[in-house]
């Protein structure tokens, strides 16, 4: 199997579903990582600085594939050129599953980018056109939380992510740039922890991923059911 995650910026996906992925590298699932946009500028970072903490957090994740699509922070838009740009990556990976951020959020990059990759889906199946690889219609879309809303939302399921917790945080602990370099003292990670634990109580495991579906999701082995 082969899954995308998708975020608008570096850290989106560790933040909102790194547990996951790590759980499904475990699982032989080849997971590659694309980012909209480098995410800068911000007060602490830099392009580089960016680039090379995503890098380290791809390996302690064990993703052997991230890609930066290079799209414009705060200025991230669902139009044809984006579409398109995201829609090859789809055709020439062809995943059977992609992940998003959820469409509900303060964040406009985070909105538009969920958009865009519903938008992005629909292109890569289509056909007389210029964009690089062969027609391709994901199978599969969900959608992970990193929003900026206090929301209260019914998950259509969690991901028990109870044995990934420390990694994940470990691989947040490369975002200096955004988190500081105490990482315990830094109100978003206190956030992340809330969250989980959240998610996990549920399900009655110590942590656990949300995630949502707009079509409904099937199983095909009762011991999925946690």
């Amino acid at each position: 199997m082969k899954a995308m995650a998708i975020g608008a910026h570096p850290d989106d996906v560790e933040i909102g579903m790194g547990g996951t992925i790590i759980s499904m590298v475990k699982q032989n699932i080849d997971v590659t990582i694309l980012d909209l946009t480098d995410g800068e500028p911000t007060p602490r970072g830099t392009v580089e600085k960016r680039k090379n903490e995503s890098e380290k957090a791809k390996q302690i994740l064990g993703v052997k594939n991230r890609i930066n699509i290079t799209l414009k922070n705060r200025y991230l838009t669902d139009d044809i050129p984006s579409r398109q740009k995201l829609a090859e990556q789809f055709r020439i990976n062809r995943p059977e599953i992609i992940f998003a951020p959820y469409w509900i959020d303060a964040h406009p990059d985070h909105i538009a980018a969920s958009k865009l990759c519903d938008a992005a889906r629909f292109y890569g199946k289509l056909t007389k056109t210029n964009m690089e690889g062969d027609p391709y219609y994901v199978p599969k879309i969900y959608y992970y939380l990193v929003s900026h809303i206090r929301l209260n939302i019914s998950p259509n399921f969690i991901y028990n992510i109870s044995d990934e917790m420390e990694k994940k945080l470990t691989a947040l602990e490369c975002y200096e740039s955004q988190f500081g370099s105490s990482l315990n003292q830094h109100a978003g990670i206190a956030w992340v922890k809330r969250k989980n634990s959240y998610w996990g109580g549920l399900i009655g495991r110590e942590y656990g991923e949300a995630f949502i579906s707009k079509e409904c999701v099937g199983i095909k082995n009762i011991q999925d059911l946690v």
